[in-house]
């Protein structure tokens, strides 16, 4: 009876888990594409504080961003500022946004100019080769480690514990207060499938993207 009531309440607990995972993507990865174009703008001061941003978040653990989130607002201003779980969310998607983004720059920069230069020969705005040509070049290019930050993502909400959200492994550590360790190593089983299952999808994704030959 016990190993069910373990796995209920770590499936709970994979229920945070799994809502931290999903609306960090849905939000990172559009924000991330605003932000490459941010740094790849031929307008300077827009290029460089962007640059600077996304130096400054890849350059600070997310731990601490979540604190910040969460613990500045009422610290330094006297402001209430968010919950918890939205906490979480907001330092997730602009840590991730910031690393995304550069996995898009690159892409991006990767396909050569003539390209675009072609494009607009024949007629074509900026935005229609971009979106028509472009596009499907850098999904290619960046698939890879795209699924790399997608796989490091499910185990980074381990991180939203540290203001007490009840994720998978944190449901796991309050059994460790009964005497109870063996949960904690219970867990692993729960990430091994959430990544098996994206190890599944990217790799579909890939077969599907396969005619075309980088």
């Amino acid at each position: 009876m016990l190993f069910w009531e373990v796995t209920l309440s770590l499936l709970a607990g994979l229920k945070w888990t799994c809502l931290i995972f999903i609306l960090t993507l849905v939000m990172a990865l559009p924000l991330g594409l605003l932000i490459a174009f941010g740094s790849m703008s031929k307008f300077k001061p827009l290029a460089f504080v962007t640059k600077v941003f996304v130096w400054i978040i890849r350059g600070v653990p997310l731990m601490l961003q979540i604190f910040v989130v969460f613990y500045v607002p009422g610290l330094l201003f006297g402001l209430r500022g968010f919950d918890r779980f939205p906490s979480v969310i907001v330092a997730f998607v602009i840590n991730y946004a910031c690393y995304f983004s550069e996995i898009y720059r690159g892409g991006i920069e990767s396909i050569p100019r003539g390209q675009y230069e072609a494009g607009q020969v024949l007629g074509m705005k900026r935005s229609e080769v971009f979106f028509k040509v472009i596009l499907m070049q850098v999904v290619k290019r960046i698939l890879a480690p795209m699924s790399n930050e997608v796989i490091t993502l499910v185990k980074d909400t381990a991180l939203a514990r540290v203001i007490s959200i009840t994720e998978v492994l944190m449901a796991a550590e309050l059994f460790a207060s009964y005497g109870l360790i063996w949960p904690i190593f219970y867990t692993a089983v729960f990430y091994l499938i959430f990544v098996g299952l994206l190890t599944l999808l990217f790799g579909y994704f890939e077969k599907k993207l396969s005619y075309y030959k980088i």
